[in-house]
């Protein structure tokens, strides 16, 4: 009976869309089985933190869908990087915190970018499709820990798979 697909479920991706308090945007990717169950545990948290959950469309606008690499950066210009990597997709490149190198690609062009990288033999640390913020909103620290808290118990939800905000 199990393997006539008896006990299988069915997972559906939901995009929600609000505003957290003090007018940060928020998107929350969800993954669920149960999309009454979800719908309202996400409401939950938008109101117990403040924010409001709004309509399909009301926030994506601010953020675009890009594929995000984090390679080891084993002393390659970055200049000569970004000319070699321009025709695969490449729309920024620069450094993080810890001296890796982030590239971002458009979403279409991930597939291409990630295998340019392999070609070139460069070492991924990670790479995945993300949503950055078009504009950033600055608050002071109290406020800020306000809108973390708030996406802190989003991400705690089992349905919730990954929560974007616009703060700075």
């Amino acid at each position: 009976k199990r393997a006539t697909g008896k006990d299988l479920v069915n997972y559906d991706e939901i995009l929600y869309e609000g505003y957290a308090p003090h007018g940060v945007a928020l998107l929350v990717e969800t993954a669920t089985d149960n999309p009454t169950r979800t719908v309202a545990n996400v409401r939950m948290h938008f109101t117990k933190g403040g924010g409001a959950l709004g309509t399909s469309g009301s926030v994506a606008f601010g953020f675009n869908r890009m594929g995000e690499f984090k390679v080891k950066n084993n002393g390659q210009n970055l200049e000569e990087l970004e000319l070699e990597l321009i025709d695969y997709g490449l729309e920024e490149i620069g450094e993080d915190s810890e001296g890796n190198i982030i590239i971002r690609t458009a979403y279409n062009e991930f597939g291409n970018m990630s295998k340019a990288l392999e070609e070139r033999k460069i070492e991924v640390i990670s790479a995945e499709l993300t949503r950055i913020p078009t504009t950033t909103v600055e608050l002071s620290e109290d406020q800020a820990n306000e809108v973390l808290k708030m996406v802190d118990n989003l991400e705690q939800d089992d349905d919730v798979q990954k929560v974007y905000h616009n703060l700075k």
